[in-house]
C-alpha cells in the first residue's frame, strides 16, 4: 500500500488550492461586500472547481488503496462512481474553465492591466497570490492529465455541461450588471 507521487502530488496540490482559497477569503477587499461576494469571480470559481476536483482525487486514491485487494463487490462499485466522477469533473469543468481563466487573464492582462487587474489591487491581492489564482492553475491540471490515465464522456455530454455553465455564468453575472 505504498503511495505513488502522484497520490503526493494531489494531496500537495489539494492544500495548496486551501491555502490561495484561505488566503484570498481573508483578504478585505470593497468587493467581497458587494452582490455576490467573491463568486462573482471566474477565478475564485474556478479555484473552488480545482479544489473539489483534486479533493475527489485525493478521495479516489484512499479509497483505492483501502478497498485494493478487498474483493468487495459493493466498494469497488462504488471507486468506480467516484472514478468517473473525477473524470467527469476534469474533462467538463476543471480543464476548460482552468485553462480559460489562465489564458484570458493573462492575455488581457499584457494587454491592458487596468482592465483586468487594476493597480490598486496589488494593495489588497500580494504578487504570490495572484500567480496562484492565475498561474499555478494551468500547471497543476496539466500534470494531472500527464501523471493519470483518465475516461472522458461524450463529446456532446462535455460540450452540453461546459455550455450551461457558461451560460449560467453571464446570465447571473449580467443579471448583476443590470440591477447595478
Amino acid at each position: 500500500m505504498a503511495l505513488v507521487p502522484s497520490q503526493v502530488l494531489r494531496v500537495a496540490i489539494l492544500l495548496s488550492y486551501c491555502s490561495i482559497l484561505c488566503n484570498y477569503k481573508a483578504i478585505e477587499m470593497p468587493s467581497h461586500h458587494t452582490y455576490g461576494g467573491s463568486w462573482k469571480f471566474l477565478t475564485f470559481i474556478d479555484l473552488v472547481i480545482q479544489a473539489v476536483f483534486f479533493g475527489i482525487c485525493v478521495l479516489t486514491d484512499l479509497s483505492s488503496l483501502l478497498t485494493r485487494g478487498s474483493g468487495n463487490q459493493e466498494q469497488e462499485r462504488q471507486l468506480r462512481k467516484l472514478i468517473s466522477l473525477r473524470d467527469w469533473i476534469l474533462a467538463v469543468l476543471a480543464f476548460p474553465v482552468g485553462v480559460f481563466v489562465v489564458v484570458v487573464f493573462w492575455i488581457i492582462y499584457a494587454y491592458d492591466r487596468e482592465m483586468i487587474y487594476p493597480k490598486l489591487l496589488d494593495n489588497f491581492i500580494p504578487g504570490w497570490l495572484n500567480h496562484g489564482m492565475h498561474t499555478t492553475v494551468l500547471p497543476f491540471i496539466l500534470i494531472e492529465m500527464r501523471t493519470s490515465h483518465h475516461g472522458y464522456p461524450s463529446r456532446s455530454s462535455g460540450l452540453t455541461t461546459i455550455c450551461t455553465f457558461s451560460l449560467g455564468y453571464i446570465l447571473w453575472y449580467g443579471r448583476r450588471e443590470r440591477e447595478a
